[in-house]
């Protein structure tokens, strides 16, 4: 009897400790070589399982296939597939994937026609023979089995995505034909950032560089066109390529960073991103230092973008709990900056954002710059301000790359989600912390999304409560703010309200007992 961790879905095992006998578990042989689909590649439809009389599940030969996001894959079984009607409707699109998907056939050859990598997991494909094949896999850190089986013909795949130093041995007729201790030194690594997101990129990125410094591997980025040229000067020793270029069949290893919030078996995730923050799930996801460290960024040539003294500012975002919804807040921040002596530039992709009866627009006083600008030239603006006002969202993730101080105006985020600001605004008085709360399943298309309060009068509290006095105080405690108030009147109304000196009470000289 050989024990084996519940990296591998045997069948009806749930417990994460499981004993499996050391003979065949759940492969069957050749045909069919049906794989469970990954849910970064099928994210949208759970997978279905389909059982035989006697309750067991329908043959699969992907050993270890993951559960899907939003339902089960037990035993490794291959879902059914979208039913047509009697009529022949034509069945739905198939949602485009969120990363392209690792070579159909592994790309490193071993002995008797065997063939494995790290795309997406260890995966094994084994070619039939007169004489079954043993596979074991470990975990070298751990010194752990992770799974066993014998097999005729077919495909091994571990649950787990993320990384881990696997041990691959394989043998026939009791002979040792490979034993293979994963080493990314010198070899080709893909790390798959989705496309469509600025902040969450701008954060995981440096674990990718982290990965590279310590595996001395030869690592190549797939990421948005739009965000390559803030990378690519700065990390020359590093391959950047939109989704389009990606050849799936040069790599070792491949990993995917993302938030999988239904990832409750911690398939891509040794732990869900909710409790670590949203950066540091990277470092979690590539076994490195999850410690936070900014990115290096290219910065578009031309210098300052005008001689004054200016604030950087953004206030729109892509959901209405991420804006701060006090309803007079920016108009008094833009107004309280200029008194200070700044220009106060908005620096927003769009003037205006929301849907329906909702809707956002930049605050009257502030500088227009908003547009679709390339990422290097928002950077520049950055660089050069005396600091930045935002929320939990992209622009603030580019200013702290940038090296600029980040006012951080959020509610629905716990502060450890994001990186470590010392000018954080959140009222813990209010409703809070909604986004990190695991209970609370984020809804991407729900724009109003307010999971505790959605609407009541406490709808988007979270930030409705955060004061314009609070975000003036946490300004006020930049180093040198105010220095440029012209004249003394200014300079009074610019004094956040804790720093000024309290008046005398009625009819009591200063100094009075």
């Amino acid at each position: 009897m050989a024990v084996a961790l519940g990296d591998a879905d045997a069948p009806a095992a749930k417990a994460p400790l499981v004993l499996v006998p050391d003979s065949p578990l759940v492969l069957v042989p050749d045909p069919p070589l049906v794989l469970v689909p990954d849910p970064l590649q099928a994210p949208a439809r759970p997978a279905v399982v389909h059982s035989s009389t006697n309750g067991s599940a329908t043959p699969s030969t992907d050993a270890a296939a993951p559960a899907a996001q939003n339902g089960s894959a037990q035993g490794g079984a291959a879902p059914a597939p979208v039913a047509a009607s009697a009529a022949g409707s034509q069945a739905e699109p198939k949602p485009k994937p969120a990363y392209p998907p690792p070579a159909e056939t592994p790309t490193q050859e071993g002995p008797r026609g065997l063939r494995f990598d790290f795309n997406s997991g260890c995966r094994i494909l084994l070619p039939e023979r007169e004489h079954p094949w043993k596979i074991q896999l470990s975990d070298l850190d751990t010194g752990n089995i992770l799974y066993q089986t014998e097999i005729k013909a077919g495909r091994v795949n571990s649950s787990k995505r993320y990384y881990v130093r696997f041990r691959l041995e394989v043998w026939q007729q009791g002979e040792l034909l490979i034993r293979h201790d994963y080493s990314a030194a010198d070899r080709e690594v893909l790390i798959q950032f989705p496309v469509g997101t600025l902040g969450d990129t701008m954060g995981w990125f440096p674990y990718a560089v982290k990965f590279k410094e310590l595996h001395r591997c030869r690592l190549t980025c797939g990421m948005a066109e739009k965000l390559i040229p803030l990378f690519r000067d700065a990390y020359p020793d590093i391959r950047f390529i939109p989704h389009e270029e990606i050849k799936p069949e040069r790599y070792y290893a491949t990993y995917s960073m993302g938030l999988f919030f239904d990832d409750k078996d911690c398939l891509h995730q040794p732990c869900d991103f909710r409790y670590v923050g949203l950066h540091r799930t990277a470092g979690y996801i590539l076994g490195v230092d999850p410690t936070e460290v900014p990115p290096r960024i290219a910065i578009a040539d031309g210098g300052r973008p005008v001689a004054e003294p200016y604030v950087c500012i953004a206030v729109q975002s892509t959901t209405q709990s991420k804006y701060w919804n006090n309803p007079g807040g920016w108009l008094e921040i833009v107004r309280f900056l200029k008194n200070a002596g700044y220009r106060v530039i908005c620096i927003d992709q769009k003037t205006t954002h929301g849907t329906g009866l909702v809707w956002n627009h930049i605050p009257n006083g502030a500088e227009d710059e908003t547009g679709d600008r390339p990422l290097t030239e928002r950077a520049r603006w950055l660089k050069h301000a005396e600091f930045f006002v935002g929320l939990s969202s992209g622009l603030s993730w580019l200013a702290w790359a940038a090296g600029t101080p980040v006012v951080m105006i959020s509610g629905f985020s716990h502060p450890l989600n994001e990186f470590a600001t010392p000018y954080r605004v959140v009222n813990y008085h209010a409703c809070n912390g909604c986004w990190n709360d695991p209970h609370l399943r984020f809804d991407h298309k729900d724009f109003l999304w307010c999971p505790r309060h959605k609407d009541t009068p406490r709808q988007f509290e979270c930030t409705r409560l955060i004061t314009v006095d609070h975000v003036k105080a946490t300004i006020g405690r930049i180093p040198g703010f105010g220095r440029y108030a012209t004249n003394v009147a200014a300079a009074a109304s610019v004094a956040p309200p804790q720093s000024r000196a309290p008046s005398p009470p009625p009819n009591k000289k200063r100094g009075a007992a």
